[in-house]
């Protein structure tokens, strides 16, 4: 608060409460993945392989101990399923895309796309929380992240890989 040059009365005249103070942090700190991720699709010269790099962007976004704490740890059990609905607005939408892309452009079968999107979620974010609450964040990661690329290769066409 000192840094912002505000007292904790002012911080706290802009929130209901202190959950609320937290929802914003939270809210910020998913923008602040979500940039990661688009930076890492950008390096990608391939469909495939910037979608899987966004999605291992988020995954390595836990390695961060500050964000591993207050995002990944300390935000689902502040907001609970709000958090979770948080992830969504920023996350399901954006695989949506991901999705529609990879299958406009062959490389997966057509299919529902809201269902598997939000799977995909659902597999990113348990990836997440596993390494989260490791003792070894890094190798946690390396063991999520080889398993969620067997899973995403498996929605990939034969003769299509995610990995070039």
């Amino acid at each position: 608060m000192r840094q912002a040059g505000l007292t904790r009365g002012a911080l706290y005249h802009h929130f209901e409460d202190k959950k609320d103070l937290f929802r914003v942090v939270v809210d910020e700190m998913e923008s602040e993945i979500d940039e990661a991720i688009e930076r890492a699709e950008r390096a990608e010269d391939r469909l495939p392989e910037a979608v899987m790099a966004g999605y291992r962007a988020f995954v390595d976004a836990v390695l961060d101990p500050e964000m591993r704490r207050t995002f990944f740890v300390d935000g689902p059990s502040v907001l609970g399923w709000e958090w979770r609905e948080i992830d969504a607005r920023h996350a399901v939408g954006k695989i949506e895309e991901g999705l529609e892309a990879l299958i406009a452009e062959g490389y997966i079968e057509p299919q529902p796309v809201k269902p598997l999107a939000r799977l995909i979620n659902g597999a990113l974010l348990e990836a997440a929380f596993f390494v989260a609450t490791s003792e070894d964040p890094e190798a946690a990661r390396d063991e999520a992240w080889s398993a969620m690329e067997r899973l995403v290769s498996g929605l990939m066409r034969r003769g299509c890989s995610a990995q070039g």
